[in-house]
């Protein structure tokens, strides 16, 4: 699949929750593959449901050609497509869950089906069971996991192989560099898909240290875009803007390629609803750096230290978390 993928988790929504306008989205999928962009993400509780939606009718033409990501794992009624408290990832659900997951993408098989988080209450084994119950199906072509703790994807891997691990990464978050994910991905063989790997929009250039959040904008209350914090995080955008300059490329275009070239596994998947940003995006699959230039910007992206917490709490609370022990 290609080096970069695209992110459709906005296309019903924006963070301001206006609905774009869908024959946009749909030309949007569709330049992107013309553009070389075979990997797709998306995810049953974006919409809820209505994303996957957008997704099948776009690539409707190319189906075949692609890989199609998606998600599982939040407490969504399958019916009316509600949003209910929690998660829910019992073995019964999970296959309930594809077949509408299968109906909506207008497609007989999902060639990439990941846990979007770990549920507390559900041992890995048995969602394992219910993927290799699927593959066996036809209906699963392979399976990851997103913000999982380390055993449980030990665990999980052990039960059945773990094609790709989802978790935030980007030069605003590097945890994954530090908390061993990385480096177990790299052990066992399993490709590593950073999200908002422009690190929400920062990485980009278009917030400043003068920038507010509207209502509903999960990161005017996440602590690394509080004002506090802010002007200090800048710090990662001037750099960007160097070697851009340099470059001759946009920020993010630096953004991307930096972490295409950590590891030849690690595929980002930046989203956007606009079709400049997309073709921006792609463009950084033609960026590279030689050894040297890797290093300087390794050593330079390291020795920025992000102040402000990741994510708020109740979001943050999903995310490390460990699968129990099977009975």
């Amino acid at each position: 699949m290609s080096s970069i993928g695209l992110g459709v988790q906005n296309m019903s929504r924006t963070y301001q929750r206006t609905i774009p306008y869908r024959p946009e989205m749909h030309a949007i999928i569709r330049a992107a593959f013309d553009r070389g962009i075979t990997f797709f993400d998306a995810a049953e509780a974006y919409g809820p449901h209505e994303v996957e939606r957008i997704l099948g009718e776009g690539i409707a033409g190319f189906r075949d050609q692609i890989v199609v990501a998606t998600k599982f794992g939040w407490n969504i009624d399958q019916q009316t497509g509600a949003r209910l408290p929690g998660l829910n990832i019992k073995p019964d659900h999970i296959k309930l869950v594809v077949e509408g997951m299968l109906s909506r993408l207008k497609t007989d098989r999902i060639d990439l089906l990941y846990q979007h988080r770990v549920d507390p209450e559900v041992p890995i084994e048995d969602v394992a069971g219910a993927i290799k119950d699927l593959a066996a199906e036809g209906k699963v072509l392979q399976w990851g996991l997103c913000e999982m703790g380390l055993n449980t994807l030990r665990r999980a891997h052990a039960e059945l192989p773990v094609s790709a691990v989802q978790s935030e990464y980007s030069m605003l978050w590097r945890g994954v560099e530090t908390n061993n994910v990385l480096a177990a991905c790299e052990e066992l063989g399993i490709g590593f898909v950073p999200w908002s790997p422009l690190g929400v929009g920062f990485l980009t250039g278009a917030i400043d240290a003068a920038t507010t959040f509207a209502a509903g904008d999960i990161r005017g209350i996440e602590g690394r875009f509080a004002t506090e914090n802010l002007a200090h995080n800048m710090a990662l955008v001037t750099l960007l803007v160097d070697w851009a300059a340099r470059k001759e490329a946009a920020p993010a275009q630096i953004a991307l390629a930096w972490l295409m070239a950590q590891k030849p596994w690690i595929v980002p998947i930046p989203g956007t609803t606009q079709m400049a940003h997309m073709q921006q995006n792609a463009g950084a699959m033609d960026i590279t750096f030689s050894a040297e230039e890797l290093a300087e910007l390794n050593t330079a992206v390291r020795a920025i230290e992000v102040q402000g917490a990741r994510l708020p709490d109740a979001v943050q609370v999903f995310s490390d978390v460990e699968a129990p022990a099977r009975g």
